[in-house]
């Protein structure tokens, strides 16, 4: 089984570096067979290449079993016609990786996580509010005058009714609940669609209760009592926003794990930014990205039928937690003294 390894931009060589660290320790330890390969994206790829991110990259991926991706500096890129592609939007649309999964759940020992918090985002990342991605050709925000800006939204019946069934194909292995994030009470076309399909999937699913929350309300009931909650579902926008707020009343958005997955391809990445701030500085916190290789053994373990990928994902996320409980073996994030690499180590040592 093999594993394709891009660093990124920032903080993402040294969060990849820990990770894949851990990955090689659990992979050594049970035998799992993963071999890895390396490619860049990001400003790597555009020094090299002229571009952060190649069209071959997207075919080479296709022989690859599983990504990880470091994050991106996206707002730093010069324009696309100079070789600026967004790479998390070019990987999604090129690749079809339409579902993002974003759990956040309280961590023992970790004072600062909201007490009863255990749920996943189910994001749908193809379209929405991302304007670029609203459009077969050309850009989907525009000036018609140099005093009007538009951005076009798209909501499409096939990218509702995939979303939801993945959200409900979760929930029943969870605790058996849905809530349908939107505002159709002033978008009353998009989000009425989006619900109509939602509701719709619901129906294959009678196990499954479904709920509807206004997006704005949504933010209120997260903080007040997040354990009402168990799959979460929302369009592009929503789901963004929502999954930061969910990561830091985990603790953190450093805690944050993320995958995004299409029928076929499933890649690891970090729920968080490139935080080129404190790059290099051997400061970051490298959870988010070994919570997120664990997913993607997770979902290995589903599509290849491999039940010792999904013992490893439970073992690399009980070590997480025994790391985390104690806060001498804690990021500084988390008011601990770790260096990114030497939790790493730590979590990776704990798996041999």
């Amino acid at each position: 089984m093999k594993i394709l390894v891009l660093p990124g931009d920032g903080i993402g060589p040294e969060i990849v570096g820990a990770g894949v660290h851990v990955l090689e320790a659990v992979n050594t330890a049970r035998g799992l067979g993963l071999a890895f390969d390396y490619d860049h994206v990001g400003f790597a790829s555009l020094e090299k290449h002229g571009t952060s991110l190649r069209p071959e990259l997207l075919e080479k991926i296709s022989r690859f079993d599983g990504v990880i991706l470091g994050p991106q500096d996206n707002v730093a890129y010069p324009p696309p016609e100079e070789g600026g592609v967004n790479v998390s939007a070019g990987f999604r649309i090129g690749l079809d990786l339409y579902a993002n999964a974003r759990p956040a759940r309280t961590r023992p020992g970790v004072a600062q996580g909201k007490e009863g918090l255990d749920l996943v985002i189910m994001r749908e990342l193809t379209e929405g509010f991302y304007a670029d991605r609203s459009m077969f050709k050309g850009p989907g925000e525009f000036m018609p005058t140099p005093d009007l800006a538009i951005s076009m939204r798209k909501i499409t019946t096939k990218g509702c009714e995939r979303i939801a069934r993945a959200a409900f194909e979760l929930a029943m292995k969870r605790r058996k609940k849905v809530t349908a994030v939107h505002k159709a009470n002033v978008l009353k076309v998009t989000d009425g669609h989006y619900l109509e399909q939602v509701r719709r999937v619901a129906k294959e699913f009678p196990e499954v209760e479904l709920d509807d929350v206004l997006i704005d309300a949504m933010t209120a009931y997260l903080v007040r009592d997040p354990s009402r909650f168990d799959v979460v579902l929302a369009t592009n926008m929503y789901g963004d926003i929502l999954s930061d707020l969910a990561s830091e009343l985990s603790g953190s958005l450093g805690l944050a794990g993320s995958t995004m997955a299409s029928e076929t391809q499933c890649f690891a990445q970090a729920q968080h930014g490139s935080a080129p701030d404190i790059a290099g500085q051997d400061k970051a916190n490298p959870t988010s990205l070994i919570l997120s290789i664990a997913m993607l053994l997770d979902w290995l373990s589903e599509k290849h039928g491999r039940d010792d990928l999904q013992e490893a994902a439970k073992a690399i996320n009980e070590a997480v937690d025994t790391a985390l409980a104690d806060a001498s073996t804690r990021t500084a994030d988390l008011g601990g003294q770790m260096g990114t690499k030497a939790f790493g180590d730590h979590v990776a040592g704990m798996l041999k």
